[in-house]
């Protein structure tokens, strides 16, 4: 669809919905920005939605990097309980822009550059969750078929709501098509998570669950000429399964070299063993994945079952660090897990591999 038609389309629903909308007007360095927010839509949602390149990073309230200060109007501030809610200066108007939502007409300052595109601008999506499937104890796969089909880039994520569980997740795509009306999730159950509970502990199967994106910047396209480094914890291996996919896909390994460092705490911990043996052996040579145990040595140097998997003790980011001597050059790294794993290979990857910020694209858990 050219920028022109969805302009149009975009014209075209906010048109018959005004009666239920608001309109907020997002003033930044490069000028004003004007949108529509319906009601129950956070402000950002609403902005990306409309084109308006937005600032933001994890869209679900934790890291505070969609502030914005609201000048006039009323909002709802969301999540009164979210960790970057705390640290803004709210006497002075600041708000998440991700859990925000206009009550009435808004006007809002943002500090961040912004530009209007209608080119890929993620949308909203009704879904059905479907084929639930457990790869390990505490580690669920499922399918959410969508209400119509959407267009994504390797390493994005969307935004899931479910009908009985307070606010939005955020959840990498594992699969990759350039189109496709089926997308593929991975959760990881972790005490107290109100979806992931919601997830293991009712019969979800068939439940219409809210779903908007495609969102996120550390993406993978097959016009990067460069070797790949990729180091995930747990479930951060979802948006990688996405990167390796669209790469083994279109060969990007028979002319650059790869390398996976997964991170679990056992061997029993491990899951997506076969589809990254299979990578491996489509590379013919130019991919290499490493399982590294953080809480028990293994007996072997390669996986029982899976011989084109290499294995090793220790925290990933570690393993990553010994394996890499030497082999920085012309690369470019993709991190996803819990923020120690994140932090350590960051320092790991600018002081001792001296890649710079722009050849590091990272998703860090919190």
């Amino acid at each position: 669809m050219t920028s022109s038609a969805k302009a149009e389309k975009l014209l075209q629903r906010d048109t018959s919905q005004a009666e239920d909308s608001v309109t907020v007007t997002v003033q930044t360095p490069a000028g004003a920005f004007e949108f529509s927010c319906e009601h129950g839509e956070t402000l950002l949602s609403a902005g990306l939605r409309s084109g308006v390149s937005l600032p933001y990073e994890c869209a679900t309230g934790t890291c505070g990097t969609c502030r914005g200060r609201l000048m006039k109007g009323e909002v709802d501030v969301g999540w009164e309980a979210s960790p970057a809610l705390a640290k803004l200066k709210r006497e002075k108007g600041d708000i998440l822009l991700c859990q925000a939502q206009a009550k009435s007409d808004c006007f809002l300052r943002v500090a961040a550059k912004i530009v209007q595109t209608f080119d890929n601008a993620p949308a909203r999506f009704e879904g059905t969750i479907s084929d639930i499937l457990n790869l390990t104890d505490d580690v669920i796969q499922f399918v959410v078929n969508l209400s119509a089909p959407i267009a994504f880039a390797a390493g994005q994520f969307a935004l899931l709501r479910a009908p009985t569980v307070v606010g939005a997740r955020a959840y990498s795509m594992v699969n990759y098509e350039k189109e496709t009306d089926k997308i593929v999730f991975l959760v990881k159950r972790k005490p107290a998570g109100g979806f992931c509970d919601w997830l293991f502990t009712e019969a979800v199967d068939g439940t219409k669950i809210d779903v908007f994106g495609p969102l996120g910047r550390a993406t993978f396209d097959t016009s990067e000429d460069k070797d790949l480094i990729i180091v995930a914890g747990g479930s951060g291996i979802a948006g990688m399964m996405s990167i390796l996919e669209r790469a083994t896909r279109s060969g990007y390994f028979k002319q650059h070299l790869g390398h996976v460092f997964f991170g679990v705490p056992t061997l029993q911990d491990g899951f997506y063993l076969g589809e990254l043996a299979n990578y491996v052996a489509e590379s013919n040579g130019g991919l290499d994945v490493t399982l590294a145990l953080s809480n028990e040595a293994p007996a072997q140097s390669c996986h029982p079952d899976y011989r084109e998997i290499q294995l090793t003790s220790g925290f990933v980011h570690t393993a990553m660090a010994s394996a890499m001597i030497g082999r920085y050059q012309n690369t470019l790294a993709y991190l996803a897990g819990p923020p120690p794993m994140i932090d350590g290979a960051l320092r790991i990857l600018l002081s001792d591999g001296q890649l710079t910020p722009q050849t590091i694209r990272y998703d860090k858990f919190s």
